[in-house]
């Protein structure tokens, strides 16, 4: 899927959100589980800055998303900082919920919150606390296993104990090297951003 992307601001206050016109997904994960990797691949540009040093993430990032084949944008990119690295600073971290949890909990065109998962290491507590979280404040959810070329043959397992572990029914296994994943996930935005004009 060839889109055109326009980056539109980083937000560090919910006073800095641009306004809520367009159907959003948020994506969320810890800060080392490939986000702007994943963000990089559905759009085919390097949008989101990536880093072999995580937690580079400090502000909400969003990014405008419109068809090539259309002059209209269609949805609206939330890349939120990654969680669970102990190397950014307190200074910084201590701000986050200041305008993550108004953003996640608030936010009026936020239709889909992708939980990315490392399919390559045992699950984590801290993704199952996200996702839980999430369920908890009625936002819709979709569970992406990342880096799932790492897997290889134990990707089936992976896929078995993540659904387990964080108690979905799904975990749509994706690969930004491969495309794994990649139209798939595309359809799935589709159809939260066609249900989001329905409603309108």
């Amino acid at each position: 899927m060839k889109v055109h992307v326009r980056f539109l601001l980083s937000a560090f206050a919910p006073r800095q959100f641009p306004p809520p016109n367009l159907p959003e997904v948020a994506f969320l994960g810890r800060s080392n589980v490939g986000k702007s990797s994943l963000i990089n691949s559905l759009v085919g540009t390097k949008a989101a800055k990536t880093s072999n040093t995580p937690g580079r993430t400090q502000a909400i990032n969003f990014f405008e998303i419109r068809p090539l084949c259309n002059s209209r944008a269609e949805m609206v990119f939330a890349d939120l900082p990654g969680y669970g690295y102990a190397r950014v600073p307190k200074e910084i971290s201590s701000t986050w919920p200041k305008f993550i949890e108004p953003y996640l909990e608030r936010r009026p065109t936020l239709r889909l919150c992708l939980c990315l998962v490392d399919v390559s290491i045992p699950p984590q507590a801290s993704d199952s606390a996200l996702i839980e979280y999430l369920g908890g404040n009625q936002r819709p959810l979709l569970v992406v296993g990342t880096k799932a070329d790492r897997a290889g043959s134990r990707l089936q397992a992976s896929l078995r104990a993540l659904r387990q572990a964080h108690g979905v029914d799904l975990v749509l296994p994706y690969s930004s090297r491969s495309g794994l994943g990649k139209a798939d996930l595309w359809r799935r935005l589709r159809e939260v951003t066609a249900a989001a004009e329905g409603n309108v």
